[in-house]
This record gives C-alpha cells, sequence and structure tokens, in this order.
C-alpha cells in the first residue's frame, strides 16, 4: 500500500487570530502546516497547535526567500499557500503619515506579492498548488477611515485576478478569501492615526471606527474562516473569490457592483453613522 502523503501548508500571520485558527484546524485535519510569525520565539504557544511556527516578516525581502526556502529543503513542496498577514491603519485619509500608509501597503499587499513569488516557482515546477490570499470585504468596499486598509486589499483583489490567468496553464490555483468582521485580534492591533488638533475629521472619525470596532468585536469565529479554506483545498476548480461572514455583509458585498454608486456611498455612510456630517 502506498502511503498517502500530507499536504504541506504555508500560512503567513499564523501566530494569532484567522492564521492561528486556520493553522491549527488543517494541522488537525492531516495537514503538514507551517506556519509564521515575525518573532516565534515570542509567541506562546497552545497545546493543541500541531504546527510549525517559523521566522518571517513581510516587511524584508531575505526573510521571506529563508522562510521559503527551509520548508521546500524540508518538504520539498509547498501544495498550499495562504497569505493571510496583514496589519491595518485607521483614521482619516488626509492626515495619515505618509510612513504608516507605506507600511500598510508594503504588508498587506507587497509582503503577499514577495511570498506569492518566491513560492511560485516550485509549484509551477511541480504542475500543481493552490494560492489563497486573504483579502476582505473591504476589498470590495471602500471603508471611510480605513481607506488605505481598503487600499491595499483593492489591490490584492486586482492582483490576483490577474495572476489567476497567467497561471493557470501551469496547473497552479489562486484565489481570494474575502472575509467580513470576525473576532481576530485585529480591532486591538489597528493602529489609529490621532486627528491634528482642530481636525475637522475628528467626531465623525470616531463614529466610524467605534462602530467597526463593535462590528469586529461581535463578528464570527476564526473557525470558519478554516473550514471554508479546507473546504478550498477539496474543490476541484477555485472561483476567484470566497466571501465568509454574516449574511448582510456577504449580501452588501454583493449586490454594491449593480447599486446605482451615490446609492451605495449614502447606505455605507448611513450604516457608519456619517449621513449629513462633513467627513
Amino acid at each position: 500500500m502506498i502511503e498517502q502523503k500530507k499536504p504541506v501548508v504555508f500560512i503567513s500571520g499564523a501566530s494569532s487570530g484567522i492564521g492561528n485558527a486556520c493553522a491549527t484546524f488543517l494541522a488537525k485535519k492531516g495537514c503538514l502546516v507551517y506556519g509564521t510569525s515575525r518573532k516565534p520565539a515570542k509567541v506562546q504557544r497552545k497545546a493543541d497547535e500541531f504546527f510549525e511556527l517559523i521566522a518571517m516578516d513581510l516587511n524584508d525581502s531575505a526573510s521571506i526567500q529563508a522562510a521559503v526556502r527551509l520548508v521546500l529543503e524540508k518538504e520539498g513542496r509547498i501544495d498550499l499557500l495562504l497569505c493571510n498577514a496583514g496589519m491595518g491603519i485607521g483614521g482619516p485619509a488626509e492626515e495619515c503619515p505618509l510612513e504608516d500608509i507605506r507600511r500598510q501597503m508594503d504588508t498587506n499587499f507587497l509582503g503577499a506579492v514577495q511570498l506569492i513569488q518566491a513560492v511560485l516557482p516550485a509549484m509551477r515546477q511541480a504542475g500543481s498548488g493552490r494560492i489563497l490570499v486573504t483579502s476582505s470585504i473591504g476589498g470590495r468596499i471602500g471603508l471611510p477611515f480605513q481607506a488605505f486598509y481598503s487600499a491595499s486589499k483593492f489591490a490584492l483583489e486586482g492582483f490576483v485576478e490577474g495572476l489567476r490567468m497567467e497561471i493557470k496553464g501551469f496547473g497552479v490555483q489562486a484565489a481570494l478569501i474575502e472575509p467580513g468582521d470576525f473576532r481576530s485580534g485585529f480591532t486591538e492591533a489597528r493602529k489609529k492615526t490621532a486627528t491634528l488638533p482642530g481636525s475637522p475629521y475628528e467626531a465623525s472619525a470616531g463614529i466610524a471606527l467605534a462602530k467597526a470596532e463593535l462590528d469586529e468585536k461581535n463578528g464570527g469565529y476564526p473557525i470558519d474562516i478554516a473550514r471554508l479554506v479546507l473546504a478550498l483545498t477539496r474543490k476541484k476548480k477555485l472561483a476567484v473569490r470566497y466571501t465568509v461572514g454574516s449574511l448582510g455583509q456577504r449580501i452588501a458585498a454583493g449586490i454594491k457592483p449593480i447599486l446605482p454608486s451615490r446609492l451605495a456611498e449614502y447606505a455605507i455612510m448611513a450604516y457608519y453613522g456619517l449621513s449629513g456630517r462633513n467627513s
């Protein structure tokens, strides 16, 4: 009897939240999982996390190459790449420091791009492989006072759409996962720009971000995303995107493209408490 090889899975941002839930769940389901963290030695591991945590910083090209090389040297292949690591900033677009904007784009977009570039050659040579990229419903709907977070996710959406067509002939598939609000620790990690003294955005920014944080704290559980990832590893052909979240959020993402733009904008502003405000 030929022993079936365990799928080799590489997950960025696996020290907590969605990435950790996916890594733990897939490992329990029989996958050989390597998760990454910027500082794995400082991460407190749980007894049921049956995966290896290795060092990788998405803002460091050499670190990305080293992490991918380590897994390929040990296992000879990567069957599934889940680009999950990311961060968020919140605050008025006009007042957000350029340094924060660059870090937002470098981590969420360019970091994912470099990781995919590092993994693709091995997948292409093997003639198989799957790349899942964690986007966001905020990559379909621009979020007020999270404009740069949305920008980074919009960039990922366009990138994956183009990438899919380039790699299709090599037996490699790519898809987007678009979570809505989940209890992932993202809320606490978000870096909020302090509004400038006398800022005309102070009240509106506070209201909109408070609404976003409330939704996140009352959101779904990351295990739902982990179950989706497992299902996608077994699906023969991947669609472009998979939205996961509350029914209302999934409906909003689905109908936004067909709504008149002014109506969609009004609905989003009303949802975040911005109707009638100068923002």
